[in-house]
């Protein structure tokens, strides 16, 4: 047996046991969290099979599906285009004890929406806008708010989107906005970059998952977390991240290589 065959078994198992561990201190976070009426909200944001669906299913594996919420919206109503932006999203916030992911958040508006022409250039505008303000009156009113930016290759999501057309269990994965993902590769990159520079502050930063291999973007995820929440139970040691594959964003990493261009 080659010495790659042996030691792929032993990373698998490194692997699963490090995510049990990590899972564990969530299940504390989530004792403490409705123990103190606390309110948690995290946006996971990214390209098109950037891995955001693989973070958000470790995270909520083991907590209480009762105050544990996974929100990923669908195409807006007539309804929705036709009221205030935010409104869709009020309603799906986190109560007291209440921890809710959002996979995609109200920045479609800054990425998708904004590439593939399904907002005006006035209605992108007012979104930058009135982003900020939204977002720290909901931190004013108690809710936690945490923001990851899920980052690939251009490479890693081409091999990743040509897996999702021949793997029969992703098949629900594939949309329209996949076909193009690749063309408009440039366009997503400005659109973040924008949005970054528009949009990051010390009250609700962005956060940046390096996650090109998905096993270590998950786990550092739950380790950042961990370290961002006051949790007297956590295991600090469990609670540190990778800082080479999570990083709080500044604009030096648009030009040093940790971010995808």
């Amino acid at each position: 047996m080659s010495q790659k065959a042996k030691s792929k078994p032993s990373r698998t198992k490194g692997y699963k046991e490090t995510l049990r561990t990590l899972q564990v201190e969530l299940v504390k976070l989530q004792k403490h969290l409705i123990k103190n009426d606390l309110q948690i909200l995290i946006l996971f944001e990214g390209r098109d099979a950037a891995g955001k669906d693989g973070v958000i299913k470790r995270i909520t594996e083991h907590l209480s599906p009762r105050e544990t919420r996974v929100v990923a919206l669908g195409k807006p109503s007539d309804r929705d285009r036709n009221s205030w932006y935010f409104q869709r999203y009020v309603p799906h916030l986190p109560s007291t004890g209440e921890m809710v992911l959002m996979n995609r958040s109200w920045y479609n508006r800054a990425g998708v929406e904004r590439v593939m022409g399904y907002c005006t250039e006035t209605e992108h505008e007012g979104f930058m806008r009135s982003v900020l303000p939204f977002e720290h009156m909901l931190v004013d009113s108690g809710i936690q708010l945490f923001k990851y930016y899920l980052d690939i290759s251009k490479d890693e999501q081409t091999r990743r989107l040509k897996d999702r057309r021949v793997d029969p269990l992703k098949q629900w994965k594939i949309s329209p906005v996949d076909k193009v993902a690749i063309k408009h590769w440039n366009d997503y990159s400005a659109a973040r970059n924008e949005m970054f520079a528009r949009t990051h502050n010390e009250i609700t930063p962005w956060h940046v998952v390096r996650a090109d291999n998905k096993k270590q973007a998950r786990l550092n995820v739950i380790r950042h977390l961990m370290s961002l929440v006051d949790c007297p139970d956590k295991d600090e040691h469990a609670a540190r991240p990778d800082q080479d594959i999570v990083f709080t964003f500044d604009q030096e990493s648009l030009s040093n290589g940790k971010i995808a261009l």
